[in-house]
């Protein structure tokens, strides 16, 4: 039984709101306005996972925050395509004379460990042993910058999306337990937990606190379903340029990044398979496999060297699945296209 084409026509029409939106005078002028106000930019390296969307956490403009996706937050910087892209986007803030905060994230569920991060078989410990060490190695390689180039440890709690973050000394501020939100208050909290980060990325990061605690306060009163929180995810997305896809629990996001990037395809093809054997996601609609390259210039050949990425992956991926997941095959259709990072735009292929 192949799925119907009803999420490709939601993603594509998803996608043509979310471009006009970006590329709306409001919004353009609200995201310029932002960037002159704080002069940071901010990074999230973070798990495929389609609970974890910063944007939607810390009450950010979308496009502020740049995404990096893989299984469990996972990353290397020395896989040779992750360095390259980190390193770019350093250059390209420092160039434009802004700071780089970089957040190093992990996941848990509180109430049950069965919904935390499968790509470290729900082991919390584990995720932030490995995310400490990743910050590590970020200071390391940017031990130069280190003013300017601040990665940080970030735990995301997912039953009430709350963030809690590491300090140097071992520290930690939960902002799920946090009563207060006087601006003040955290800002002197900031600085205890990062005693040598400047002033301006600590004015930065306020807002993305400020943002969350009222977050926390809404899913609170809300008083939303468990089921809510649980893997409810029927998109499988590899490639760039998925940050406009920014729906809780919809898509599964995994980067080009990692010299093995089948483990991730096949580990997200099982999630979505379980999801539609226990009954999360309708089996009439099934799921999706959605491949994207960026590209930033109409003209030459960056758009076509996309369009052949995309294509590339969209192969790999359909091979990894019918080796590993063929249960999945008959519930899953493919959509491959390419998107302009200066539009938001999606174009299929």
């Amino acid at each position: 039984m192949k799925t119907s084409n009803s999420i490709q026509k939601f993603l594509l029409q998803r996608n043509k709101e979310q471009s006009e939106a970006y590329c709306s005078p409001d919004a353009t002028l609200w995201r310029l306005q932002y960037r002159a106000r704080h002069a940071t930019e901010i990074a999230a390296l973070k798990c495929m996972d389609g609970r974890l969307n910063l944007s939607v956490l810390t009450e950010t403009p979308p496009g502020i925050i740049q995404p990096f996706r893989n299984i469990g937050g996972q990353f290397d910087l020395g896989w040779p395509y992750f360095g390259i892209l980190l390193n770019d986007w350093v250059k390209y803030s420092i160039n434009r004379g802004r700071d780089c905060l970089i957040l190093v994230t992990y996941h848990w569920s509180k109430g049950d460990e069965k919904r935390g991060c499968r790509g470290f078989d729900h082991d919390v410990e584990a995720a932030r042993t490995y995310t400490r060490k990743l910050k590590e190695q970020i200071e390391f390689v940017f031990g130069s910058m280190h003013y300017v180039v601040y990665p940080i440890q970030v735990g995301i709690e997912t039953d009430e999306d709350a963030l809690v973050l590491h300090g140097a000394d071992g520290s930690v501020l939960d902002l799920g337990s946090e009563p207060k939100n006087a601006e003040g208050d955290l800002t002197s909290q900031i600085k205890k937990l990062y005693p040598d980060m400047r002033e301006r990325m600590v004015n930065d990061l306020l807002p993305l606190l400020v943002g969350n605690l009222a977050h926390i306060k809404k899913i609170r009163l809300s008083h939303r379903p468990i089921e809510d929180t649980e893997h409810k995810e029927q998109i499988l997305a590899i490639g760039r340029g998925f940050d406009w896809l920014h729906l809780p629990n919809k898509a599964l996001i995994i980067g080009p990044y990692s010299y093995n990037l089948g483990d991730p395809v096949a580990t997200a093809a099982r999630i979505l398979l379980s999801n539609l054997n226990e009954g999360r996601i309708p089996k009439a609609t099934g799921g999706v496999l959605m491949t994207s390259a960026a590209f930033r210039e109409e003209v030459g050949a960056e758009r076509t060297i996309a369009a052949e990425k995309a294509k590339s992956l969209a192969e790999f991926a359909m091979g990894t699945i019918t080796e590993h997941v063929p249960e999945l095959l008959p519930y899953l259709t493919s959509l491959t296209g390419v998107l302009n990072m200066e539009t938001r735009l999606f174009t299929p292929l």
